[in-house]
């Protein structure tokens, strides 16, 4: 009996954590810890500071006369409080879910830190020379601004690629009369090259790098197939925290700077 509830509720939380309402409760603190460190780091600098997702998104609302600071965490709410709605899904939350969620999103990135690794010693074995020792570039100084910043990337980045393109390519594959599956694939595969190369796109791009743009393909996959999986909320806290400890945590002093 003791082992049927163990098998009930471990099959609740699988489905718990993938539903739109928990990944809103899941997400709400990231985006809110995003933004109140972007206020008290920059102020009215805010523009500056923020992840090129986020600034992308920002523009776009306000060139359509939408820029109020508030309307793009607003907009992420309304998605998934919508999506929750339309298909029905039950209106609860238990904390061990959101709990479960966190310990997933740990466990999923230090999987893709493996994969990083494993990357580089696939480019150390074919181009016999070094590579960039780090996954993510970029030019911030300060572990708590980075740290604001990495945030920042796992909330919008996910949202631009994953929430809102992801499944427009898969409804423009579906148009087409692919396979669901194959329309998956594709979608995942396709949004992740964008993925990769929005982060060589603007003044402030990276300067291309083979390395750096294959990983973050592989990375955008692999982000993808966790959003089928395991939902949008899981899918911004595995990136939040590889960001976190690739571009904090593990960071050498050179990379600091």
């Amino acid at each position: 009996m003791d082992e049927q509830a163990d098998i009930d509720m471990e099959n609740d939380y699988w489905n718990d954590a993938r539903a739109p309402l928990s990944s809103l409760l899941f997400v709400i603190p990231w985006i809110a810890a995003y933004e109140a460190g972007i206020l008290i780091l920059a102020g009215e600098q805010a523009n500056g500071l923020r992840n090129g997702a986020d600034f992308w998104m920002r523009s776009f609302l306000s060139e359509a006369g939408l820029g109020q600071a508030l309307l793009l965490p607003l907009l992420v709410f309304s998605i998934l409080l919508v999506w929750h709605v339309v298909r029905r899904y039950p209106w609860r939350v238990r904390p061990e879910t959101l709990m479960g969620m966190l310990a997933e999103s740990l466990l999923l990135a230090i999987v893709l830190i493996a994969v990083g690794q494993a990357h580089d010693l696939l480019f150390r074995h074919f181009q016999q020379r070094e590579v960039p020792e780090r996954l993510l570039l970029n030019a911030i100084n300060g572990n708590l601004t980075r740290a604001v910043s990495f945030i920042g990337a796992g909330v919008y980045e996910e949202v631009m690629f994953r929430l809102l393109l992801v499944p427009a390519a898969f409804v423009g594959f579906r148009m087409f009369e692919f396979p669901p599956a194959w329309a998956a694939m594709m979608s995942a595969i396709s949004t992740s090259f964008l993925f990769a190369l929005a982060h060589h796109i603007g003044p402030s791009a990276d300067a291309f790098n083979l390395f750096t743009f294959s990983f973050r393909a592989a990375a955008g996959i692999f982000f993808a197939t966790v959003f089928f999986l395991r939902g949008f909320g899981i899918t911004v806290g595995c990136h939040a925290a590889y960001d976190l400890l690739v571009g904090v945590l593990l960071a050498s002093p050179q990379d600091a700077a």
